[in-house]
C-alpha cells in the first residue's frame, strides 16, 4: 500500500524543460518607415487647413439656415422652460400645506376679479375697453372694418 501512495521523483533543479527566449532573427523585424512621417504632415497639414476654414463654413452655414436655426432654439428653449417650471410647481405641491394655500389665494383672486369687473355693466366696459387696448399693443393698430 506504501508504494502506492508514494509520489514519483520530480526534479525540480534540472532546466531541460524550461524554454529559453531568444531574440527574433533579424529578418522578422519591421523595416522602418520613412512614408509614415510624410502622411503624417499631410494629414496634420489637411486637419490644420481644415480648422482654418472652419469659421467660414460655420458663418455661411449660419447665414444661410438663420432662420430655421433661431426657431429651432427658440422652441428648445420654450419646452425646457416649460418643464423646469412644471418641475418647480410640483416640488412645490410637495411642500405641505403650500398647495391648498396656492388655491385659496386663486380662489380669493377669482373672487376680487368678478367682484370688480364682471357685476356691474359700467365695470364690464372698463374691461372691455382695456383688453382692447392690450390687443392692439399686440397685434397693432390696424382697426377692422365692421360690419
Amino acid at each position: 500500500m506504501e508504494s502506492q501512495l508514494q509520489q514519483p521523483d520530480v526534479n525540480t533543479t534540472s532546466s531541460e524543460g524550461i524554454g529559453t527566449l531568444e531574440p527574433a532573427p533579424l529578418a522578422r523585424q519591421l523595416p522602418p518607415a520613412p512614408e509614415t512621417n510624410e502622411q503624417w504632415r499631410r494629414l496634420g497639414a489637411q486637419i490644420s487647413a481644415f480648422l482654418a476654414e472652419l469659421p467660414d463654413y460655420i458663418g455661411r452655414f449660419f447665414n444661410e439656415y438663420k432662420q430655421p436655426i433661431i426657431s429651432i432654439g427658440l422652441i428648445l428653449t420654450a419646452i425646457i422652460t416649460v418643464k423646469v417650471v412644471l418641475a418647480v410647481l410640483d416640488a412645490l405641491n410637495d411642500i405641505p400645506l403650500l398647495s391648498p394655500t396656492f388655491e385659496l389665494i386663486g380662489i380669493g383672486y377669482a373672487a376680487w376679479f368678478v367682484n370688480r369687473y364682471l357685476l356691474k355693466a359700467s365695470s364690464r366696459q372698463e374691461l372691455s375697453e382695456e383688453i382692447q387696448a392690450l390687443k392692439q399693443q399686440v397685434i397693432g393698430s390696424q382697426e377692422l372694418p365692421e360690419s
